[in-house]
């Protein structure tokens, strides 16, 4: 058969129900056999558009996700969403078309360097060579992608080599010696872990996006109950631990709650689980945590004593380690009434210091107020929320209280804005039986706005609240604190008219400027069919507290 025929059968053995993608030249041959593939492929309206929304597919079922993308401008039109991916450990695969072999390094029509381009923002790169190595190569790059640190793996084809006829042969297993990441983790170690939590006076349980890649959600709730630690979580962990319990002392970092950061400035001893200690959560490196002990526990060993050094690093899977290292603690029989005095600190400072802020007196419409609005119009969250980048993406972190892994999508390690639109209708088609809801800002919607065409055609029913400003919101926060309130180019002005622009994409729009029915007119918006549009005017100059100044320390929140 044709190889680009079997690149579809390889897609089917994987699981792979859809694809998001473009065609071009280069990969006409593969366009060619999605005639007859039986597999959905979604038409998006920019290449990007079609890296977010497989991110947000990905992200959102825990599967990997797929794009198509042709050569040259098609190629590189998908390097943001890589870096995102390859940022946030997100399984991905790309294929890419490329110009016909014979045309390599003569600076043909379209032809980009993709391998060069894309080597050091994925996890592993395939360029094929030979048309029969395609199906190998196809199940390799699913089996690198979801397994270890999940990732982004591109496969560049050339146009003639994707035509070829190739004597296909189903590929039953994959076997790469070189490449086996460790999963189960030290026994040692682990027991080293055990004992060091028990012996601990003030312990903090500290998870990132790992542990949702890992499922171990409830293995990390199995072990805060064991022995009543407190939780935290980073950007990417929301959901990992449910915000409702009490044992949540919130988000940590820069924006996180004075609560979370002074419990890790505080603790003795701090577990973090697929966790990297990223400059968002220490603040000045020198000053992060000066009393703890490091416990590390990540899938990847490059991430273990990157940025803090462990005292007891455990390279393994977060699920199977969290497992037995609940297993081993429980078996020590530890007094858990050693924490009282640790737990009434951390309540006097969330009773102390409680996210709060002032609302408005009359109508105006408060950001936070929106959040808070939004989280009860969807029924206290029952919903996947995608979020941009930029202060809405902060307060919806702070004030949206997420219960349950991956229902919070969002680009944490990149921070790309036009992240949302696409990622939230990768959501809505990987787990359609949940609202997929967008809450975006006026800047970063507008990033990615022709995926609006997307959604209409393909019906996809999001709906997307923009939180309008008029402004690019945390840019214009910092120059106001950073630089002597000199605003330069954030502005944004009242443009354009948000719902004729929803309604010229076939989509409902809404203008929402009144806080008084504010949750019941986002009710009502959500209960619109198909893809709605909601311009929710809010105050222009807030900003988002607390916050750790650049090069501060944790403790130094202001705000």
């Amino acid at each position: 058969m044709r190889a680009v025929d079997a690149i579809m059968e390889c897609l089917k053995a994987e699981g792979v129900d859809v694809v998001f993608g473009y065609p071009g030249g280069a990969n006409l041959p593969t366009y060619d056999a999605f005639v007859d593939a039986g597999i959905k492929h979604v038409l998006v309206r920019h290449e990007a558009g079609g890296g977010h929304a497989a991110e947000g597919y990905a992200k959102a079922s825990g599967r990997v996700g797929v794009v198509f993308a042709t050569s040259g401008p098609g190629a590189t039109n998908i390097v943001t969403p890589l870096t995102d991916a390859m940022m946030d450990s997100v399984p991905l695969v790309a294929f890419t078309g490329q110009v016909r072999t014979e045309l390599l390094g003569t600076d043909g029509f379209q032809e980009a360097d993709t391998f060069g381009i894309t080597m050091p923002i994925v996890k592993h790169s395939f360029v094929i060579q030979h048309p029969a190595e395609i199906p190998r190569v196809v199940h390799e790059a699913f089996h690198i992608a979801r397994t270890g640190r999940p990732g982004p793996v591109l496969i560049d084809i050339p146009q003639d080599l994707s035509r070829a006829e190739i004597d296909y042969q189903p590929v039953e297993d994959v076997h790469l010696p070189g490449y086996q990441p460790t999963l189960d983790g030290n026994s040692k170690q682990i027991r080293l872990a055990a004992k060091a939590l028990a012996n601990s006076r003030r312990p903090v349980l500290y998870a990132g996006g790992g542990v949702i890649n890992a499922e171990a959600s409830e293995e990390l709730r199995e072990l805060a109950r064991s022995g009543n630690f407190p939780v935290t979580c980073t950007l990417m962990g929301l959901g990992a631990y449910p915000a409702p319990d009490p044992q949540w002392v919130g988000m940590l970092g820069m924006h996180g709650t004075r609560a979370a950061n002074y419990t890790m400035d505080e603790a003795d001893l701090i577990v973090a689980i697929g966790a990297r200690f990223d400059d968002r959560i220490t603040g000045k490196l020198s000053e992060f945590a000066p009393r703890a002990k490091f416990i590390h526990i990540d899938i990847d060993p490059a991430e273990i004593s990157k940025n803090v050094p462990a005292h007891i690093p455990i390279v393994g899977d977060a699920k199977r380690i969290l497992a037995r290292l609940v297993g081993e603690y429980r078996a020590l029989e530890p007094d858990n009434a050693r924490l009282t005095g640790w737990w009434e600190r951390i309540d006097h400072w969330r009773s102390t210091h409680p996210l709060k802020y002032d609302d408005s007196a009359d109508s105006e419409i408060k950001p936070q107020f929106l959040v808070e609005s939004l989280y009860k119009a969807t029924d206290n969250g029952e919903c996947i929320l995608s979020s941009d980048v930029g202060q809405h993406q902060m307060w919806a972190a702070q004030y949206f209280h997420f219960n349950k892994p991956r229902r919070w999508i969002n680009s944490g390690g990149l921070g790309t804005m036009g992240f949302g639109l696409p990622a939230a209708i990768g959501a809505a088609i990987a787990v359609p039986e949940v609202p997929s809801v967008l809450l975006t800002g006026d800047g970063s919607f507008q990033m990615n706005i022709q995926e609006l065409a997307t959604a209409r055609q393909f019906d996809v029913p999001v709906k997307c609240v923009i939180m309008n400003n008029g402004y690019l919101g945390m840019v214009r926060q910092w120059q106001e604190l950073f630089w002597d309130r000199r605003y330069s180019n954030v502005d944004m002005g009242s443009f354009p008219d948000w719902v004729k622009l929803a309604e010229a994409y076939g989509a409902t729009g809404i203008q929402l400027t009144d806080k008084g029915t504010l949750v019941e007119d986002l009710k009502a918006a959500l209960a619109t069919p198909g893809p709605v549009v909601v311009d929710v005017k809010v105050t222009r100059e807030a900003n988002v507290y607390p916050m750790i100044a650049p090069g501060a320390a944790a403790r130094e929140m202001v705000g």
